[in-house]
């Protein structure tokens, strides 16, 4: 079982950056690939950065790529998403996510569905205004 909080969230205005946090429960964080998620109102919850248990891979949303970066810290138990130039379609709910590795590659691929995650935070709201 792994509990995930996130925090970070808040009001930003366009251009600027913000820096989300997951602090995860267990022992085992190192175990785990970490995905962040987000959601907008009126929208489907859509994938936005994945990183692989060891670190070594990582996968961005063509919406983020070269703004967002994903980083963890297993010593930690904690997964960052450093978010710059934001702009107000960022605004949404933003959700971390663990998945339990599927092989002991330090090279295995980081998920970027939804659906292969088996634990969820409960979500910080980023708010860009324009």
């Amino acid at each position: 079982q792994v509990q995930l909080v996130e925090s970070g969230g808040g009001l930003v205005q366009a251009g600027g950056s913000l820096r989300l946090s997951c602090a995860a429960s267990g022992r085992t964080f190192s175990s785990y690939a970490m995905g962040w998620f987000r959601q907008a109102p009126g929208k489907e919850r859509e994938s936005v950065a994945a990183i692989n248990w060891s670190g070594a891979r990582t996968y961005y949303a063509d919406a983020v790529k070269g703004r967002f970066t994903i980083s963890r810290d297993n010593a930690k138990n904690t997964v960052h998403l450093q978010m710059n130039s934001l702009t107000p379609e960022d605004t949404a709910v933003y959700y971390c996510a663990a998945k339990i590795r599927r092989t002991y590659s330090m090279t295995e691929s980081a998920p970027s569905s939804a659906d292969e995650y088996d634990y969820w935070g409960q979500g910080t709201q980023v708010t860009v205004s324009s």
